[in-house]
């Protein structure tokens, strides 16, 4: 009896895009990585549904360093007036 495989997201990847790519059909490539053709198809179908969320989160991680660094500079310029005011009021005693 056979054990169940568990292959790593950078194995599926690798197959998926020999798979996209197309220079081996599906069963040659089944027979190269002793997979079922069925599995083949299962992940390359998968990476091809999810490559428009890669880079889609790119663009949400710019937004949130952008959003984190906004957040940063407001709180610096909240502490600098803060600072202005005590200074101008020690200056005017």
């Amino acid at each position: 009896m056979r054990t169940r495989r568990r292959f790593s997201a950078e194995f599926k990847a690798k197959v998926a895009l020999e798979a996209i790519q197309g220079h081996q059909t599906v069963a040659e490539l089944a027979t190269k990585h002793e997979l079922h053709p069925t599995q083949i198809a299962a992940w390359k179908r998968e990476a091809i549904e999810k490559l428009a969320k890669v880079f889609d989160e790119k663009g949400s991680a710019r937004e949130q360093n952008r959003d984190a660094e906004l957040t940063k500079l407001h709180a610096k310029i909240g502490q600098l007036v803060v600072e202005r005011d005590f200074l101008a009021k020690a200056f005017d005693c």
